[in-house]
């Protein structure tokens, strides 16, 4: 079979892959052209002529075995188009008319792709649509691959706000042109995505602190109930934020043992659902010195059913109560054996469907204590108010009211609940009972029924004012879900009546109805602007479950819900918020290898944090961080955070010596602040600074080049005249030499005379002229010559220039 259809654009030629339908032959057809290359299954010829009867100008069929070519010619497209698009910007316009115009006539499926980071929505809001028919837009939400369509071309109007579930959001634009194409623009932004609300355990409650990514959820269950599951459930960052695990559930365990017993509760396992072949002991201990009273609130066995208390615990104690022994059910309560409960104090009262204030909470003799009950009960069968008497053993003058829920009744207030007879014990056979309600003139009543089980022969009937001949909103009979009604007056008339017979269809468990007055008109009022702030919302008309979004200019932080919700009622989710002016800084961080002190821990605008580099390391960046508030945007701190480096990495090495001179405290390394000092050799002098510093840097460096020694003038010219002077004096020496020389050796041989004559004198008696004595030798008196420039001594030789 031959099917046309484009898969993908390019520039080259159009390759269409056909199968015969009788499955005898295949063939394959190629169409040349300039602009566009199609490949995929094709349709039978006919429709292959039908569909592409714009380039239909030349077919030649080669037929093979199992295959057929077809070849076509002159295609007229020559436009190239772009069939998906994706955007990662926080903030863009998704505008159709971007594209190139189509050649006529044609086929475009288009997909925009809207990414955002993980933890943010795509909030998408219709500026324009004007679509032909047949043409096919489609806002789609992208949850794990899979495609939820969140809104289509029949319900988009300008002003539309559509929000993704996740962290993308997918457009789909698809045209048949004949003559002419539609336009959209759509414009998207962020928004924070949140978790969505954690289901309320039945017999428990939940309080959430934040939605956001990072928020916490506490879970708690009614007294006598415990929690299965985790306390804590965290809001986990995700494309699609969802909850650390699923919500716990509240259960009624069975059996158990409380030690150091004040107040507590007891129920059936499972309570209220039913239970079988079950056996279950529950051990309770009062402090010492005290014992217990018990309260039956509500007791209700079948035949097969026995119930035993116990005075002790062991089941050999004195019995208290036994179900199989009496029929009638001490609901005053049961005391056990011992001491009383606190000497001079009376035991603590207690009331079902109701709460009580007291004077003194220790309920010393005197104590008074007031009793009201919850929403849709009574007071009955008591005094509102009982006191503890009597000094020898105090107990209270009047035993506890009951608090039912009442048949029919007049009701006026803003806000209440309407509950079945005996609630929430089975309503009675043969009841009939009316409740009248009116509120404000200009108001109407919104009706929620959120629990409705009656027999079959029992009915409810809900009037549109306040007589029984007024309009019918709603008539029950049996069990029924939910139910929400409006009155279109302030009054409305609710009549029940069980069938006093009963014996065959019996009765059921009852009814639960709240009721609140709203506005008049079908849409929640608008709420303000914010200041410093904008709000976006998700529907022009601000119906039932309409949302809208506030958020803050850059330097505020929202305080409050960031997303209302229009409500069944007409009233909204929470009060609008407010955007509150950030005072304080985020915190810098730590800096490796130092210690920080912070001034104020909530780093407030005015704190200060002051960085300390352990020992070894170098601070390079101001020590000094303050906090300050600016005009615009959020508070920031003086400077940038400062580093650590190693004194190593940041020292000076050593510059070398300058040559004829030399250093001052020589050292490898120097860090950055310290100096060096250069000296210069007698007869040199320095070119230069004297002293350079390490300059702290990326890298550090010395503050000047190395100076220079260079030879002094003045020295050098007096050093040329002493060489000359001792050039002079050395040629005068050697003249007095050449004469000293032959008078020493003259000189010599007369002495070796003189001493040969002198010896020989005295083995000869001839005595020649030269052998008298000297001339001197005559003088006997010591000559007194004592010049110190001819004293024997050291030798000390002072220049002054």
């Amino acid at each position: 079979m031959l099917w046309p259809a484009v898969n993908h654009l390019s520039q080259g030629h159009c390759l269409f892959v056909c199968r015969n339908e009788t499955g005898v032959t295949e063939s394959d057809a190629r169409i040349d052209f300039g602009a566009v290359s199609v490949s995929d299954s094709l349709s039978p010829v006919s429709h292959l002529q039908e569909w592409a009867g714009l380039f239909w100008s030349e077919i030649s069929f080669k037929k093979r075995k199992r295959e057929t070519k077809i070849f076509l010619s002159s295609f007229p497209i020559q436009t190239q188009l772009i069939c998906s698009v994706s955007f990662y910007d926080p903030e863009g316009y998704i505008d159709s008319t971007d594209l190139s115009p189509l050649p006529v006539p044609n086929f475009l499926e288009c997909t925009y792709n809207v990414t955002v980071y993980m933890g943010y929505g795509v909030e998408l809001q219709v500026k324009s649509v004007n679509l032909s028919e047949g043409e096919v837009l489609a806002i789609r939400g992208v949850d794990d691959d899979n495609l939820v369509i969140l809104a289509n071309q029949t319900l988009l109007v300008e002003g539309q706000v559509i929000r993704s579930p996740t962290n993308t959001i997918s457009v789909y634009f698809r045209t048949f042109q004949d003559d002419v194409v539609g336009t959209f623009q759509l414009h998207y932004q962020v928004f924070m995505l949140s978790c969505s609300f954690p289901r309320r355990p039945d017999f428990g409650d939940v309080t959430v602190m934040d939605l956001h990514s990072g928020g916490v959820a506490h879970f708690h269950c009614y007294l006598g109930y415990e929690l299965q599951g985790p306390k804590l459930l965290t809001c986990i960052n995700a494309s699609r934020p969802h909850w650390s695990s699923p919500e716990p559930v509240c259960s009624a365990p069975c059996g158990g043992m409380v030690h150091n017993a004040t107040i507590g509760r007891v129920l059936s396992p499972s309570y209220p659902g039913n239970h079988s072949n079950m056996h279950c002991v529950w051990t309770i201990t009062a402090p010492q010195g005290q014992k217990l009273h018990l309260h039956f609130e509500r007791l209700l066995l079948s035949e097969k059913d026995r119930m035993v208390v116990y005075s002790g615990e062991t089941n050999h104690s004195a019995i208290l109560y036994d179900s199989l022994r009496t029929e009638n059910v001490p609901f005053e309560g049961v005391i056990s054996d011992g001491l009383p409960f606190e000497r001079g104090h009376c035991y603590e009262p207690y009331i079902q469907n109701g709460n009580f204030t007291t004077s003194d909470p220790t309920y010393n003799l005197g104590t008074m204590v007031e009793f009201t009950c919850d929403p849709g009960h009574s007071l009955e069968q008591g005094p509102a108010i009982i006191e503890c008497i009597n000094v020898r053993d105090p107990y209270w003058n009047d035993t506890e009211p009951l608090c039912r829920a009442m048949c029919g009744g007049e009701l006026s207030a803003m806000a209440g609940v309407i509950l079945s007879p005996n609630w929430p014990e089975p309503y009675a056979e043969g009841e009939d009972c009316i409740w009248r309600v009116h509120v404000g003139e200009e108001k109407r009543l919104f009706l929620d029924i959120q629990l409705l089980n009656l027999s079959d022969s029992d009915i409810l009937t809900i009037y549109d004012g306040d007589e029984l001949t007024a309009r019918i909103l709603g008539q029950y009979v049996g069990s029924s879900g939910p139910q929400k009604l409006y009155s279109s007056t302030p009054d409305l008339t609710i009549q029940f009546h069980s069938d006093p017979a009963g014996l065959i269809f019996g009765t059921g468990q009852g009814f639960i109805m709240n009721y609140i007055e709203v506005s008049r008109n079908d849409s929640c009022s608008d709420l303000p602007e914010i200041q410093n702030g904008w709000k976006t919302t998700s529907h022009t008309a601000l119906v039932r479950g309409a949302k809208i979004t506030y958020q803050c200019d850059p330097g505020y932080d929202i305080v409050g819900s960031d997303t209302l919700t229009c409500q069944w009622d007409l009233t909204w989710s929470s009060d609008p918020p407010f955007c509150e002016k950030i005072m304080y800084c985020t915190d810098p961080g730590e800096v490796d290898h130092s210690t920080r002190l912070i001034s104020d821990p909530v780093l407030l605008v005015g704190t200060t944090i002051q960085y300390t580099c352990n020992p070894g390391f170098v601070l390079e960046g101001s020590s000094l961080l303050t906090c300050y508030s600016r005009e615009t945007g959020t508070p920031i701190w003086t400077s940038r955070l400062p580093h650590c480096v190693s004194e190593e990495s940041l020292a000076c090495d050593n510059p070398g010596l300058p040559v004829n001179g030399y250093q001052i405290l020589y050292k490898r390394l120097y860090l950055p602040g310290e100096s060096l000092t250069f000296m210069c050799y007698e007869g040199f002098e320095l070119m230069g600074e004297v002293t350079i510093k390490c300059i702290l840097g990326q890298p550090s460096h010395w503050s000047g080049p190395l100076p220079i020694c260079k030879v002094n003038q003045d020295s050098f010219e007096h050093a040329l005249e002493a060489e000359a002077a001792a050039e002079t004096s050395l040629e005068g020496g050697n003249m007095a030499l050449a004469i000293f020389i032959p008078v020493l050796i003259i000189s010599l041989l007369l002495g070796g005379a003189y001493i040969y004559i002198t010896r020989c004198r005295y083995y000869s008696n001839l005595r020649l002229p030269l052998m008298y004595s000297h001339p001197y030798s005559q003088i006997t008196v010591e000559t007194e010559f004592d010049n110190p420039i001819y004293e024997t001594g050291p030798c000390i030789i002072e220049y002054q220039d």
